[in-house]
C-alpha cells in the first residue's frame, strides 16, 4: 500500500474521489435541462402514441412505447426540445444552439423523405411476397418493417410537442438553467 503525503493510502484517496466524480456526474446528468427536455419529450412523444393506438384501435400495443414511426414524431419531439432548450439555456446566437438547429433539420428531413419511402417501399415489397406462389424460396420471408417514417404532419406534431415540453420545464425550473 502506498502512503499520500497526507498519511492516507493513495487507494483509498482514488476511490473517495472517483466516488465523488460519480455523484457529481449522475447529479449534472439530472439538473441538464436541455437533456432532461429531450429525454421527456421522447417519452411523452411514445407514451401519445400507444394513447392514440389504443384510441384508434381499442386494444393497448406496448410496441408503441419503443417503436418508430406514427403520430406524433418522437424524433422529432426529442431534437426540436433539445434545440429550444438550448436557444434558452445558451442563447439562439452561439454555435450550440446552430449545432442543435440543423440536427433538429436533418433528423425531420429525413423522417419525412428517406424512412417514408422507405417504409412505402417495404409496404410493396411485402405485398408482392405475399403474391408470390408458396413454393418460391422468398414465401416464408419475414415481413419489412413498414412503419418508419413520418408524414408532415406526424413530423410538425412531434416539433410542436418538443417545443412545448422545452417551455413548460423552462417555466417550471426558472430561468437559472443557464447558470
Amino acid at each position: 500500500m502506498v502512503m499520500d503525503e497526507a498519511g492516507g493510502s493513495t487507494l483509498e484517496t482514488t476511490t473517495q474521489a472517483a466516488q465523488g466524480t460519480t455523484l457529481y456526474v449522475s447529479a449534472s446528468i439530472f439538473s441538464n435541462y436541455p437533456l432532461m427536455s429531450a429525454l421527456i419529450a421522447f417519452a411523452l412523444a411514445q407514451t401519445f402514441k400507444l394513447g392514440l393506438s389504443w384510441y384508434n384501435e381499442r386494444h393497448w400495443d406496448l410496441k408503441q412505447l419503443v417503436g418508430s414511426g406514427g403520430m406524433p414524431s418522437s424524433h422529432s419531439a426529442t431534437v426540436v426540445a433539445l434545440m429550444v432548450a438550448v436557444g434558452l439555456q445558451e442563447g439562439y446566437g452561439g454555435s450550440l444552439f446552430a449545432m442543435a438547429f440543423i440536427l433538429a433539420c436533418v433528423v425531420m428531413y429525413d423522417a419525412t423523405g428517406v424512412r417514408l419511402h422507405a417504409g412505402r417501399q417495404a409496404e410493396f415489397l411485402n405485398q408482392i411476397v405475399c403474391e408470390l406462389p408458396a413454393e418460391h424460396p422468398l414465401a416464408e420471408s419475414r415481413p419489412l418493417r413498414e412503419l418508419l417514417g413520418h408524414t408532415p404532419t406526424q413530423v410538425v406534431a412531434g416539433a410542436l410537442l418538443g417545443l412545448v415540453t422545452a417551455t413548460i420545464i423552462h417555466l417550471i425550473i426558472g430561468s437559472s438553467v443557464g447558470t
